[in-house]
């Protein structure tokens, strides 16, 4: 009796050794993940969160730093336009990475690429003020030596008399009558040397006898006549000659 019961007591009924069973795998089923499986898992899940935390510093810099070339480079002055288009790109860029910064999970792949836009348009715009400078300044040598050279041509003018006959007026306009000078019942002769180059044109021409209020008003007039050129011998030639501008009250 006592045999038959020790027996019963070590085995299970039959019918629940299916639940035995079941209350096994279940209890397999919800163990804890070993510790391997979560060091192989957990770099997986960190690394989407991580890979793009790192912000585009070296490709930042290097915008900012054309833009730096842009302004040395004159671009406010000959490439105002360039120079604005890569302002406003780097306010882009720097917009980006402050609203990256409040962020938990952060981004900064739109960041890696207005860096690239910014300093693509500020190098333009260093590309553009050069070219513009460059332009400006060859330019500003070109009219100076003109006027080097015509002021060497000037200085060699000779007065008409002898074999030198006077140029012939062909264009004339008449003075403006300062109204202050009208007023004030102002009027005489303006004596003035002028000088005609070889083309015609009045040169230079300065008063040589004044009659204040109407000096520049005749300087302007006979700064527009036009002059048939002298000759020295049959060769259009740069004169001196003197010229008398009337102002009259009616």
């Amino acid at each position: 009796m006592k045999a038959r019961l020790a027996i019963l007591l070590q085995q299970p009924p039959e019918g629940s050794q299916l639940d035995w069973a079941a209350e096994s795998n279940l209890v397999k089923e919800n163990r804890p993940m070993p510790i391997r499986a979560i060091v192989v898992v957990l770099p997986m899940l960190i690394f989407p969160l991580a890979g793009c935390s790192a912000p585009p510093t070296a490709e930042a810099d290097a915008a900012r730093q054309s833009l730096a070339s842009a302004s040395s480079a004159g671009a406010d002055k000959y490439a105002a336009a360039s120079l604005k288009d890569a302002q406003e790109a780097q306010a882009a860029l720097d917009a980006e990475l402050k609203a990256q910064e409040g962020k938990l999970v952060k981004s900064y792949d739109r960041a890696r690429e207005l860096a690239v836009v910014a300093k693509t348009a500020a190098d333009k715009a260093t590309s553009d003020a050069t070219s513009a400078r460059e332009s400006a300044e060859a330019e500003e040598a070109r009219k100076a030596k003109a006027a080097a050279a015509r002021h060497e041509k000037l200085a060699k003018a000779i007065r008409v008399g002898g074999q030198v006959r006077p140029p012939i007026r062909i264009k004339e306009v008449a003075p403006v009558y300062p109204a202050i000078a009208r007023s004030a019942r102002v009027q005489g002769d303006v004596v003035i040397e002028a000088t005609i180059d070889e083309e015609g044109h009045v040169a230079d021409a300065r008063v040589v006898k004044s009659v204040p209020l109407l000096d520049q008003a005749a300087l302007e007039a006979v700064q527009q006549w036009r002059y048939q050129p002298s000759l020295l011998n049959g060769v259009p030639t740069a004169v001196i000659i003197t010229v008398t501008v009337k102002f009259t009250q009616p």
